[in-house]
């Protein structure tokens, strides 16, 4: 079969969650309510943190640096999912999907530092308390997030470069509601050796890292609250890191998830629904997990709505 070069394509056709055309509009309504929900959750988590001057610690930083994360992490893939049902048309053009790609891995990653980061910040609340406020400075905060922001980037980018260099032949449909990386690979007919090659120690690197830092961070946690004498002090430190752990566990359990469905079945229909799980769930659920887990968040919340309702 002859080769066509990578700009000799003009559009993928994603195939989505079903071929049922009657699912159709309870996909649409069941996405959009996510979508929906997800972006007003996360962004009642930002108001609520800068509006509550007992946020303002790096703690709820990281926080509202997460929701933002958030929102345009759900925006990559959801809303062009909507219009191609609105429209019922499956193409994304050959720019739109390597821009799914490209934004799409830079927020996952983002998210993967993240978790690291607010990881490594409980570290120091817990284990080093009397130079909290010395270590989690500004400047440092700021500068945690802009590194993780520059590494998502580059991880991204090379992606983005590596499905460049590869031809597609004439089966352009993807088995998916997005654009994803390794979807679009397995569509090419050149050579992808090195794509799957990059991916892999990408995937060590850029999210093997995060992780390390994340269970090292944890290990020194409990080994510092397991030495503390009162119970009440034991208790009030694992209960600042509820919250962030049950995010850990709902981000990479659904990653995990999608791994374990994709090696364990051969069909595309149940792939794709995997996949909803690490794309769409845990920015829908964060908000909802810090806000119900979180004393200080819930008091803040009802402030805010005690004074919306006074104004009202």
């Amino acid at each position: 079969m002859e080769l066509r070069n990578q700009t000799a394509v003009s559009e993928f056709h994603l195939l989505g969650l079903t071929d049922n055309h009657k699912l159709l509009p309870l996909i649409f309504t069941m996405f959009f309510s996510m979508y929906l929900t997800t972006v007003l959750g996360n962004l009642l988590i930002i108001i609520t943190v800068v509006s509550g001057s007992q946020l303002h610690t790096p703690m709820y930083f990281f926080l509202s640096i997460l929701s933002i994360n958030d929102i345009c992490y759900s925006t990559v893939t959801i809303p062009k999912m909507l219009v191609n049902i609105q429209e019922h048309d499956d193409s994304i053009s050959y720019i739109e999907c390597l821009c799914q790609i490209f934004f799409f891995s830079v927020f996952c990653a983002m998210e993967n530092f993240l978790l690291a980061v607010m990881a490594y910040d409980r570290y120091v609340a817990i284990c080093k308390p009397l130079r909290y406020m010395v270590i989690m400075n500004p400047i440092c905060c700021a500068l945690m997030v802009l590194l993780s922001f520059f590494l998502s980037v580059m991880d991204a980018l090379l992606h983005s470069l590596m499905v460049l260099r590869l031809s597609f032949c004439t089966d352009l449909e993807i088995p998916q509601f997005f654009c994803e990386l390794a979807q679009v690979i397995k569509l090419a007919c050149s050579d992808t050796f090195l794509n799957n090659l990059f991916i892999f120690a990408a995937a060590v690197v850029f999210a093997g890292g995060p992780i390390c830092g994340i269970v090292f961070s944890y290990i020194y946690i409990v080994s510092s609250v397991l030495r503390m004498p009162s119970s009440g002090g034991r208790h009030r430190a694992f209960s600042t890191c509820a919250s962030h752990l049950s995010v850990v566990s709902l981000f990479y359990g659904t990653g995990l998830g999608v791994c374990i469905s994709s090696a364990m079945t051969d069909s595309l229909r149940s792939t794709a629904m995997a996949s909803v799980m690490y794309s769409a769930l845990p920015p829908l659920l964060n908000p909802f997990i810090y806000s119900i887990r979180n004393r200080e968040m819930n008091e803040t919340l009802r402030k805010l709505a005690g004074r919306l309702t006074y104004h009202v």
